[in-house]
């Protein structure tokens, strides 16, 4: 006649009822017996018959006799396969879930379709509060493997089947061969290997609490043997409620401690909480913590690897403190890699031999950022392309160390000194896209997106990003965001806001704690003091950087940045004297590159018009080499202060037409009919338009293809172009007008 099928609780004996003809006889496990003659055979729960019954059957079918048969989705034992093909002439009906209407009208309630994955029996006994007897008394009559697949597959982990294996004590043909028989017991979601919600509910409600820690416990310790993805599994353990996992919870904090240092020290909280030694965790969560701006408790460690990590993290924070003496005491202290993280710092400090000694025998990817940095010791603009090809490479392979500072911020603040406020940018935007150096890194990076917007008189910017940062800052970025409010406050000439600024950097000042890369920093902070008249707190703190640049060599682009601190200070207290011997030094130093030099034509023209002397075709020559130097304040400053020295009405108008064109200024240098681009920018940009490749450039030019792709980007982020289409119009826009 037709065969039924469907798991246990799908309605089978009731669709049997539906279709049996009247006279049927009724062959089930309490019915064994198999008539000779009947108008026909209803046979329900086939698979509960012994073999003679299901032969005896097939004999039936193959005579004649109708036969009914409703059976679950396995067809097993063999014998039941051969009824089956016989009865399963006329047809197959098979029985699914019920939808959510006909759940709710079946137990007269809407909440339990899903509950129940819309089989008609666990609904209605659901409803009742009868599932748990149900689920004890049919897992009682299968092997006990069954139940243990069931009770893991309750707790609702999407386990592989070597996990699942593990965890049951069993091989992956038993878990299958198990998973089967729960679909025919009907506990499991249609379609599906998970175990129906409310037959979870009561597997788990069953287990005693030893009995299902015992449980988690097992699974837990499958996970973390099954070398499965660490913060999936951890993920997986928690969103469960499992609290054994240590060992997955450590390694997921441990995964993430530079990616997601935040996430990371959730991670190891829970570790702890599950048992796991806090020593066991207390390098990778000092680590995190470092990068999150969490306070980091050192302490004792036994383990070396454990105390040399430690090291490298108190190493780190004390630079982010703002303390590089103490950094690079540390880190040159420690073992590798610490005396190489230490060079930045210890070329900052003027201790150039050490940090050439430590640099001689190094090795790996952050060899890179020492030698960029080293190279800024002699000359800022030469060190551009090495802080760049250091950042690429911390991108492509994240150093596993807390860094004291990223690549990206070295190379911006370089870059910044240099005159190149673009490739500082570009490299500071790169780094918050790639969440380089965590929470603490996005800070100071914003912080340094800020400083080139004060410096080059986008100050829109450079509020915009102030705006977005938090409090707390260290030690480091205090000292930066109080720059930052100082230089804002002078150039808006609000001395409220001036005075609150000193007063947020004054403690970190009093240390004396400054590096030779805080130059520019210390200059609005210096102005600001004399403003405010308390000078003594910025004497002690130039003679710091005298000591660094001294132990640098004295190099002049070094010396001319010192030396424009205090001609900035004797400009502030209008004394011809001091605004002269600081142009005597500028000079002295005879700098080589543009940005120096635009500096010391500007000192000689303030020198001059302090002492009464105001050439207006010196100064204004002056004050547009300052702006496109990317010093627009600074012309402005120059021109405003001439102005007020001459005696020629007409230069004097001239000169103040200059300073207030300057003092407002939104792009990074004075604007011209090429996009501020330098003449070697404006070399690679007509080559590029000529449809050369970056190794042709290159070779016509006698520098590297690197080199020509970091021109190239800076040219791209001076015009504004998005692609390459927009690039290529830009260029020819420029180059052909």
């Amino acid at each position: 006649m037709a065969v039924v099928v469907g798991v246990d609780g799908a309605g089978r004996t009731h669709r049997l009822r539906a279709l049996a003809v009247p006279g049927a006889v009724w062959v089930t496990p309490d019915q064994p017996e198999v008539p000779e003659s009947a108008p026909a055979i209803v046979v329900d729960d086939p698979h509960r018959l012994d073999e003679a019954t299901l032969r005896r059957l097939s004999d039936e079918a193959r005579r004649g006799t109708p036969v009914l048969l409703a059976r679950r989705p396995t067809l097993d034992p063999p014998l039941l396969a051969e009824l089956d093909e016989v009865a399963a002439r006329d047809g197959v009906v098979a029985l699914g879930p019920l939808d959510a209407a006909a759940t709710a009208a079946l137990t007269g309630r809407a909440d339990l379709h899903v509950a129940s994955g819309g089989w008609p029996a666990i609904a209605a006994l659901a409803a009742t509060g009868a599932l748990l007897p149900r689920v004890q008394r049919r897992l009682a009559t299968e092997p006990s493997r069954v139940a243990d697949v069931a009770r893991v597959a309750a707790l609702g982990l999407d386990l592989r089947d070597d996990v699942l294996a593990a965890a049951t004590g069993q091989t992956a043909d038993g878990v299958a061969a198990a998973l089967r028989a729960l679909r025919d017991l009907g506990f499991l979601v249609p379609d599906a290997e998970r175990v129906v919600p409310a037959v979870a509910e009561a597997l788990l409600a069953d287990l005693a609490p030893a009995e299902r820690r015992r449980l988690h416990g097992r699974v837990a310790r499958a996970l973390a043997d099954s070398g499965a993805d660490p913060v999936a599994a951890a993920t997986q353990l928690r969103a469960a409620g499992i609290r054994a996992g240590g060992d997955v919870f450590r390694a997921a904090g441990d995964r993430l401690r530079f990616s997601d240092p935040a996430a990371a020290i959730g991670w190891y909280d829970d570790a702890v909480d599950a048992g796991t030694e806090p020593a066991s965790i207390a390098a990778g969560r000092a680590e995190a913590a470092a990068l999150v701006g969490l306070p980091v408790d050192p302490g004792a460690a036994g383990d070396p690897d454990v105390a040399q990590r430690l090291a490298l993290v108190a190493g780190a924070v004390a630079a982010h403190d703002g303390r590089p003496a103490r950094a690079a005491d540390a880190l040159t202290g420690s073992a590798p890699p610490g005396p190489l993280l230490a060079v930045p710092a210890l070329v900052a400090l003027g201790r150039l031999a050490v940090a050439r000694e430590i640099l001689a025998t190094a090795q790996g990817p952050l060899r890179l950022l020492g030698e960029g940095v080293l190279a800024a010791a002699e000359e800022p603009a030469t060190a551009v392309p090495l802080l760049i090809e250091a950042a690429e490479a911390a991108e492509r392979m994240p150093p596993a160390v807390v860094l004291p500072d990223t690549p990206h911020a070295w190379g911006a603040v370089v870059a910044v000194t240099a005159g190149d406020a673009a490739t500082a940018e570009h490299l500071l935007r790169r780094a918050l896209d790639r969440g380089i150096g965590g929470p603490v890194g996005a800070q100071r990076h914003r912080l340094l997106l800020a400083w080139v917007g004060l410096r080059t008189g986008r100050y829109d910017a450079a509020v915009a990003e102030l705006r977005r940062l938090g409090a707390g800052l260290a030690g480091r970025e205090a000292l930066l965001a109080a720059a930052l409010r100082a230089g804002l406050a002078r150039r808006s000439g609000d001395v409220a806001k001036l005075r609150d600024a000193w007063v947020s950097v004054e403690p970190v000042l009093a240390r004396q704690s400054v590096d030779l890369f805080q130059a520019e920093q210390i200059e609005e902070l210096a102005v600001a003091a004399t403003r405010l008249r308390r000078p003594q707190r910025i004497t002690p703190v130039l003679a710091a950087l005298d000591t660094a640049v001294a132990g640098l060599g004295d190099p002049p682009a070094w010396r001319v940045t010192v030396e424009w601190i205090r001609l900035q200070l004797a400009v502030a207290t209008d004394d011809a004297t001091a605004v002269k011997a600081a142009a005597d030094a500028i000079a002295a130093a005879a700098p080589g590159q543009e940005r120096q030099r635009a500096q010391a034509a500007a000192a000689a023209a303030w020198a001059r018009s302090t002492a009464g002397t105001v050439d207006v075709t010196e100064v204004v020559t002056a004050v547009e080499r300052l702006a496109g130097a990317e010093l627009p304040w600074e012309g402005s400053r120059l021109a405003g202060h001439a102005a007020i020295r001459t005696g020629d009405p007409t230069a004097a108008r001239r000169l103040l037409e200059v300073a207030r064109e300057l003092s407002g200024v939104a792009a990074p240098a004075a604007e011209t009919n090429t996009a501020g681009l330098s003449e070697r920018e404006i070399e690679v940009a007509r080559l590029v338009l000529d449809g050369r490749t970056h190794k042709e450039i290159g070779a016509q030019l006698f520098i590297s293809p690197k080199t020509v792709e970091h021109h190239v980007a800076r040219i791209r982020t001076k015009v504004g172009a998005t692609d390459r289409a927009e690039f290529v119009a830009a260029l020819k826009s420029l180059l052909d007008s």
